[in-house]
């Protein structure tokens, strides 16, 4: 079962989560595998999608927010895109986008984000806050860095760039392990909270506690962050999550907060429909509709992210503009 457990440091300005993702990372595996029109992902790519599922349920885990988090990485590699979402309730979905030879050997447990997305230095990572019930006007959060460094070297690991996007867009100090295989997809995160309340992916509270105390704390800070950085992929494989946090912090007073399990667990789940790729092709208008039906027949739409198909043959292609006739001129369709 899927679990995610969530502690801070007694005393410090720290917190920390540890996800470890089983079922619901080997159904987003055994969807992909039983396409029959894209097979399994070369286990590089699996690698890395197990990666960012990780860090997507962890990063969500620590804000408190009504809404998905969308993680994207993207760039001029054999994966040119690869999609994280994750609800404030903590049901996810992943999926990737490949173009050309993405068979490429891991980096030990890890994949090899340079060579998979960033081959010429412009690949670019991304996170989007997306309310579920918008205000008018409102736009979604959104966060964009380079997957390189400030002097322009491609970062190597996930975990690096994610750091380096934690630090310059979110301002906070973070050191994430993360590891995936065929079973599992497990992360560490342990962040240093700010000091105030700031409008940014923490969504932190107000404290009391001056820049100059935030400067003091940071040795103690640094020796946890010390400690997290020093597990092992084949530990986060292969530990239970007691074990680890025994492991790495058994001098530390730590406060831990109930688990999240059963069926509060992180969990594969879709939100494709078929109202929604009704409205999609709705938005493609009646001609060009019309002109895909005369061409193929029908229309076969299937969801990247669980493989489910979606078919309208010319009868159900009518309906759909029918049905937008019959709308009062005065009403509105929000997507």
């Amino acid at each position: 079962m899927s679990e995610l457990h969530k502690f801070i440091f007694d005393g410090l300005p720290v917190r920390g989560a540890i996800v470890r993702l089983t079922d619901a990372w080997q159904e987003i595996l055994q969807r992909r595998e039983g396409n029959n029109e894209t097979g399994a992902y070369p286990q590089a790519v699996s690698a890395l999608l197990g990666e960012m599922t990780a860090a997507g349920v962890l990063m969500q885990s620590n804000i408190k927010f009504n809404g998905a988090l969308v993680f994207q990485i993207m760039g001029d590699g054999p994966v040119k895109l690869a999609v994280t979402e994750v609800q404030s309730d903590l049901r996810l979905r992943t999926t990737a986008s490949l173009v050309g030879d993405a068979d490429l050997p891991l980096q030990g447990q890890l994949a090899p984000l340079a060579s998979l997305v960033n081959v010429r230095g412009a690949g670019r990572c991304a996170v989007t806050l997306d309310p579920k019930d918008r205000l008018p006007g409102q736009q979604p959060y959104q966060g964009v860095v380079p997957l390189n460094h400030v002097d322009g070297r491609r970062f190597e690991r996930l975990s690096d760039a994610l750091q380096f996007y934690m630090l310059q867009s979110e301002q906070l100090d973070t050191v994430m392990v993360l590891a995936a295989n065929d079973k599992i997809a497990a992360g560490l995160m342990v962040q240093r909270m700010p000091v105030k309340g700031e409008a940014n992916l923490a969504a932190a509270t107000e404290s009391g506690a001056t820049e100059q105390d935030a400067l003091g704390l940071n040795e103690e800070y640094n020796r946890i962050a010390t400690l997290a950085a020093s597990l092992t992929q084949d530990e986060l494989l292969s530990l239970d999550v007691e074990t680890i946090l025994r492991r790495l912090f058994w001098e530390e007073k730590l406060l831990r907060f109930a688990p999240q399990a059963d069926e509060q667990a992180p969990r594969f789940a879709c939100t494709c429909s078929r109202e929604r790729v009704s409205a999609m092709l709705t938005s493609l208008g009646e001609e060009e509709v019309d002109s895909i039906i005369a061409e193929r027949g029908r229309i076969e739409v299937g969801c990247d992210f669980c493989g489910q198909q979606y078919d309208f043959d010319a009868i159900d292609a009518a309906r759909l503009f029918t049905q937008v006739e019959k709308q009062p001129p005065s009403s509105s369709v929000v997507q």
